[in-house]
């Protein structure tokens, strides 16, 4: 039998959090297929009608706090997936910087982009 291996530590905080924002994601994913398919459909999303669901502040913030997770959730599962495939040393932290340098610029961006649609700047 192949041996299991997992940079994740069963019970960790890494552990943890991938799985809370996993459900998080899974969550608000629902939400917005939801929203966008069922009680707003395709043909009827507009960029004015975008526009108005970003000055909603629950809706706001929502979609704010699903990039972040997005972004967390993302970066953490490729940089574990990359250090149980043996990356180690330098070149683990030279990664784990790049990882962490593009989720911060993402959720920056994302978020102008969100204050922008909402009206806030």
């Amino acid at each position: 039998m192949a041996e299991r291996y997992s940079s994740f530590t069963p019970g960790g905080t890494g552990w943890f959090l991938q799985r809370i924002t996993a459900a998080f994601l899974v969550v608000v994913l629902a939400f917005h297929f939801f929203l966008l398919h069922f009680v707003n459909h395709a043909y009827e999303v507009t960029f004015l009608a975008t526009q108005a669901r970003m000055e909603n502040v629950g809706y706001f913030l929502t979609m704010v706090l699903f990039l972040i997770t997005a972004a967390f959730h993302g970066v953490n599962g490729v940089y574990n997936a990359l250090v149980n495939q043996g990356l180690q040393g330098t070149q683990k932290k030279v990664v784990l910087a790049v990882l962490v340098v593009a989720a911060l610029a993402l959720v920056a961006q994302g978020t102008y982009v969100a204050l922008a649609m909402a009206g806030m700047i």
